[in-house]
Parts: C-alpha cells; structure tokens; sequence
C-alpha cells in the first residue's frame, strides 16, 4: 500500500523554462528579419510638368521632401528641419565631393519653404548639379 501513496504524492509538473527561452529565441529572430518601414519607397506625388526630355544622372544623392516638410536623405530621416542641420546631415552623407549630382524629390504638397530651405542648404555647402525630379503631365485631354 505504501508504494501506491507515494505515487499519488508526486504531483506532475511542467518546466516552462525551456518553452520560454525558444519562445524568446524565436521573438528575437522574428524582430531582426522583420523589415520595418521603408522609407525610400515612401510615396511621394511629384509634382507635373511638361518635360521635353529626361536625363538620367548616376551616382547622384536623393534629397527627399515629404508632405510634411520632412527631409530625408537617401531613406534616413533627418531629424531636425532647421537649416544647420540638413546641412549637417547633407555634409556627413555627400562627403567632400561637391561635384557629385543631388535629385531633390519633393511632394506637390510641400510647403515652398521646406524645398527652398533644401536648395539653400545645398547652394551654402557647395554643390552645384541639382536636379528636381518631376512627374510627366498626362496630356490635356485625358484625365
């Protein structure tokens, strides 16, 4: 009889602890791998124009110019909109080649200051190939 009570004694448990540490393992892999938001693939509604041609500049730097007047330098945000700091950000991205083509990308929406703040922090550090990037207008009688 006694080997009987001792059984009921043992209570069945589970250990947890391994169960928590591939849960977490499998958290962590999840975060890393998860692409979060993007934002060089950030939508942007150039405004239209009627173009006669297109050039293609390689090796150029994006400047880009959200609805918002957020300035965002080949998909890092630039934190501060003051002049001093795009200039700052300009300066520690392009390096010292002033030579180098820069597209500014700015939405229709854009208030006129935040693109004029943008050509005069590129004019102040030196460079001199801007390019602004536009839609192609559709034409008159399609809409």
């Amino acid at each position: 009889m006694r080997i009987a009570a001792a059984r009921r004694e043992d209570d069945f448990e589970i250990n947890v602890i391994s169960l928590i540490d591939v849960l977490l393992t499998l958290l962590m892999f999840f975060v890393l791998t998860t692409t979060f938001v993007q934002n060089s693939r950030m939508q942007v509604t150039l405004p239209q124009a009627e173009a006669s041609e297109q050039v293609e500049q390689r090796d150029a730097f994006v400047l880009l110019i959200d609805r918002d007047g957020h300035y965002f330098i080949d998909s890092n945000e630039v934190l501060n909109p003051g002049l001093d700091s795009l200039k700052e950000a300009i300066g520690r991205f392009a390096g010292d080649d002033r030579s180098r083509p820069v597209i500014l990308r700015a939405d229709a929406m854009t208030p006129h200051q935040a693109v004029v703040t943008a050509m005069d922090a590129l004019g102040q550090l030196g460079f001199t190939r801007l390019s602004i990037a536009i839609a192609q207008a559709q034409a008159s009688g399609a809409k």
